[in-house]
């Protein structure tokens, strides 16, 4: 193995969890799941550790921020096991995403530009308190089948007048739908521009957005950052395995 298990240094569970803020038993816990290597026992059945499974505990800690705790545990898992190819797959995997992310939050911020401020709020008056499906495809140049289709899909949630049981789409709803109209227009599938529709909700919507938006931003390049700082503590990790 590693040159430190050379060295004849040994450590109790105690050592390893409390460099970290870890009880014992999640020391162990880790190593039944592969996380750490197996460690060697005493004569009377206590496991005792090494240097190197404190570095392979580093190296996990620091994996989890950027790639979250099921990806560095299989990462951490392949390394152990020798499949480092498997181990660079994954990571490889992960920056992948963060990537499709960024370009994600680049779609949303291109389409909230594209979308007409004097219209975004602007007053449906086909129906009392909204519009209904007709015009407001008219209005988008789609067919009604295309609103239908996102009601389906989640992108808009349209209520039902109560006399006649059409589609009456609010405000929210009219703006929802330019949105989505603005996403399809560049390639986006309902499926990936349903959870960006729910985040303009979540803000209640465009204006507040730009708060979220900028939230985004930061928390994509925390992650950036600390897959940065998983690989350090990755490659140390590999350098002492030899």
């Amino acid at each position: 193995m590693g040159r430190n298990l050379q060295h004849g240094v040994r450590l109790r569970p105690v050592d390893l969890a409390r460099g970290h803020g870890l009880s014992t038993q999640a020391v162990r816990n880790y190593e039944e799941a592969g996380i750490l290597p197996a460690a060697d026992r005493t004569a009377h059945g206590y496991r005792t550790y090494t240097p190197l499974h404190a570095g392979a505990l580093r190296a996990f800690l620091a994996l989890v921020p950027g790639h979250g705790h099921r990806t560095a545990a299989s990462i951490m898992r392949a390394v152990n096991e020798g499949a480092a190819d498997e181990a660079f797959r994954l990571i490889d995997e992960s920056h992948a995403q963060l990537l499709e992310d960024r370009r994600t939050l680049r779609a949303v911020e291109s389409a909230l530009r594209d979308l007409d401020p004097a219209t975004v709020s602007e007053p449906a008056l086909s129906a009392p308190g909204g519009t209904f499906i007709g015009p407001l495809a008219g209005r988008l140049g789609i067919r009604p089948a295309t609103l239908r289709a996102w009601e389906r899909a989640g992108l808009v949630r349209p209520s039902r007048d109560a006399r006649t049981g059409y589609r009456v789409y609010d405000e929210a709803d009219v703006r929802d739908a330019r949105l989505a109209h603005q996403l399809r227009r560049g390639g986006y599938l309902l499926e990936q521009i349903a959870p960006l529709i729910a985040q303009v909700r979540a803000a209640g919507g465009l204006e507040p957005l730009e708060t979220a938006l900028r939230d985004w931003h930061g928390r994509l390049s925390a992650r950036a950052r600390a897959m940065l700082t998983g690989a350090a503590e990755l490659e140390a990790y590999l350098r002492e395995r030899g």
